[in-house]
């Protein structure tokens, strides 16, 4: 079963991350990603550009409109994702309480959903 590791954290926090900092943390998510690697569970994942950089679309009076920026403003910005595969959500959780993301947020642990018409 595939299931998305959300990172988020305080996007404030990390723009204002001493360098020496912000590249120990960096190697810490390259370790965990070729960890995952090794173990061949890692199907996917990436940082995500800041929260600022997003468009946000919704319904308003039967139209679509886009506004920019995030849907809501929040202490914590989802920033990133990994996506595994693991046999169940024990797994899952496994690989996640490794992720370095846990450290300054929060991650959530979430299961793709099948195709109910299978």
């Amino acid at each position: 079963m595939e299931y998305m590791i959300l990172i988020y954290s305080d996007e404030q926090a990390w723009a204002n991350m001493p360098q020496d900092q912000l590249k120990a943390v960096y190697g810490e998510y390259m370790s965990y990603s070729q960890e995952l690697a090794e173990a061949g569970v890692i199907r996917g994942g990436s940082e995500l550009a800041p929260s600022t950089s997003a468009t946000t679309l919704s319904l308003r009076n039967g139209e679509v409109v886009t506004t920019d920026g995030p849907y809501a403003e929040t202490k914590e910005q989802l920033g990133g994702y990994y996506l595994i595969e693991a046999e169940n959500l024990d797994q899952a959780l496994a690989w996640a309480r490794k992720c370095p993301g846990v450290k300054a947020g929060h991650l959530e642990v979430r299961p793709l959903m099948k195709d109910p018409t299978a």
